[in-house]
């Protein structure tokens, strides 16, 4: 039975939207958070534990110090102190993807507290997101559902369990309540998150691969009548992955939510999911209480960074992204549409390491805004994992900027390299594309096209320049597009007024 939905418009004019996102972004270190195990991902399903991954009797956990190192960057990046001493703790929960029946994670003393991170929407408005909290954590194996018709539980026939995921270091950014989006919750959402990621690059600490889950978002939607009432009863929507997926499930909430309280009813507290089609199903009920039960973890002793430390990896941190796009905006003369499209194609950083192999940032623009944009759409992939390099698309176009190919040979060209046929200069030598630039062989090709268009010359004789452009354009075709057009014409000219 599907939900009924008020109109968004009338359900933001009539109710006050209260968001809450606790964002999971998995940490690229080398093994996983307490153990040895390699933090890979797609290899074969449980070949990446040991007995503590799996909590296996005896198994003793060690804190990984570079994922320490990441959780501090993370925390400094989003505004937050971080903790002179804190502790992890065992939260306890019985689900199949943790075998040892409870997470190592933070409770009550995070490592970074009390930030905020500045999210820019679409129209250039600043929105301020407080954030309550950074914890680190595990994360746990990951479930298969097997002859269900969409991957889920429900109508499967039975399920698998990957443990290679099981210990992989986890940061957990919890916001506390964001008030005041309006109408603008579902696109403050998805800024938000998609502002984390960017910073997560920029940090190098997660390839932040939102389609393997390294970043994964919780979304809180509550409804009140007013700013100034109580906050409403929320519900969480788990695991959303994509931007679109954060901004769906925020909007259909809305609806939902305001259709229930408009018609007298209440909101159940519970967990949801979000679906394809951007609905949310009911999951499980949640109560007031806290929903799981935390002791301090006996294992491990506290964590201390200390303050030289945490001064060092502020000192290291790198150009956040907000401050990166409104340099590089102005370094390669974009208008802001410009720029709101590179970032939406992913090609920020293809074109800036395009740009730092030796040409402009507007001509590496042109490449992956352009041609390698199409083809990616064309073969449904993503635009950084095309088969070129940045440091490839730039000796292409030093190819074309020292006359040795047109932009028509160019995009041929490039295609040889797409198909793993070599660098550009190797394809160009190997398919015989350069421009002609031979003037002996240019003149042979011009004497030909006037012997055999004897009008033209006339034409152009007669004062009617225009008419060299037939004489090019056989050229042209006679050279197979190898010539160059401008010497062309400067060649013709002189045979003909010479």
């Amino acid at each position: 039975m599907s939900d009924k939905l008020m109109d968004f418009d009338e359900a933001v004019e009539r109710f006050d939207p209260v968001l809450g996102l606790e964002v999971h972004v998995e940490l690229g270190t080398a093994t996983k958070m307490f153990d040895a195990a390699p933090n890979q991902f797609g290899a074969t399903p449980n070949s990446l534990t040991t007995p503590t991954s799996v909590g296996l009797p005896g198994a003793l956990p060690v804190v990984n110090a570079k994922g320490v190192e990441y959780a501090i960057r993370i925390g400094l990046a989003l505004n937050c102190s971080i903790a002179e001493s804190c502790r992890f703790a065992r939260k306890n929960y019985y689900y199949p993807d943790l075998a040892k029946d409870f997470q190592t994670s933070q409770f009550d003393e995070p490592i970074a507290y009390d930030g905020y991170l500045d999210v820019e929407l679409e129209d250039g408005e600043i929105f301020r997101v407080p954030i309550e909290r950074a914890h680190m954590e595990e994360d746990a194996g990951k479930n298969t559902h097997i002859g269900g018709a969409d991957g889920r539980i429900e109508g499967a026939e039975y399920s698998l369990v990957d443990y290679n995921r099981a210990g992989v270091p986890l940061v957990e950014i919890v916001t506390r309540p964001i008030e005041g989006t309006g109408a603008r919750a579902p696109q403050v959402a998805a800024a938000y998150v998609r502002t984390l990621r960017d910073i997560f690059r920029a940090l190098g600490v997660s390839e932040a691969r939102m389609e393997r889950g390294n970043v994964r978002a919780d979304v809180n939607v509550s409804l009140r009548e007013s700013p100034d009432a109580p906050l409403g009863t929320r519900t969480e929507t788990k695991n959303v992955n994509t931007f679109r997926g954060i901004e769906q499930v925020v909007r259909y909430e809305i609806q939902r939510q305001a259709a229930i309280l408009a018609a007298g009813g209440e909101v159940l507290q519970e967990t949801r999911h979000g679906q394809a089609d951007g609905t949310t199903r009911a999951g499980r009920v949640k109560s007031d209480a806290d929903d799981y039960r935390y002791f301090p973890e006996p294992d491990l002793v506290p964590v201390a960074p200390s303050r030289e430390w945490v001064e060092e990896i502020r000192a290291g941190l790198p150009e956040m992204p907000a401050a990166k796009r409104r340099r590089l905006k102005a370094d390669w003369g974009l208008s802001d549409t410009e720029m709101r499209d590179v970032v939406n194609a992913g090609a920020l950083e293809l074109i800036e390491a395009t740009a730092a192999a030796g040409i402009t940032g507007q001509a590496a623009r042109k490449w992956w805004m352009g041609e390698l944009s199409r083809r990616a759409k064309e073969q449904e992939t993503a635009l950084e994992d095309m088969a070129v390099t940045p440091e490839q698309i730039a000796e292409l176009q030093g190819l074309v900027d020292s006359g040795r190919l047109t932009d028509k040979l160019a995009r041929q060209v490039l295609e040889g390299v797409l198909a793993g046929e070599g660098d550009p200069e190797a394809v160009a030598a190997a398919r015989g594309l350069e421009v002609v630039s031979d003037d002996s062989a240019l003149l042979a090709a011009v004497d030909e096209a006037l012997a055999a268009n004897p009008d033209v010359a006339d034409k152009i004789r007669g004062g009617k320049v225009q008419a060299a452009g037939a004489i090019v354009g056989a050229v042209m075709k006679a050279t197979r597009g190898q010539a160059d057009a401008k010497r062309v014409r400067e060649l013709v000219m002189e045979r003909v007024q010479g």
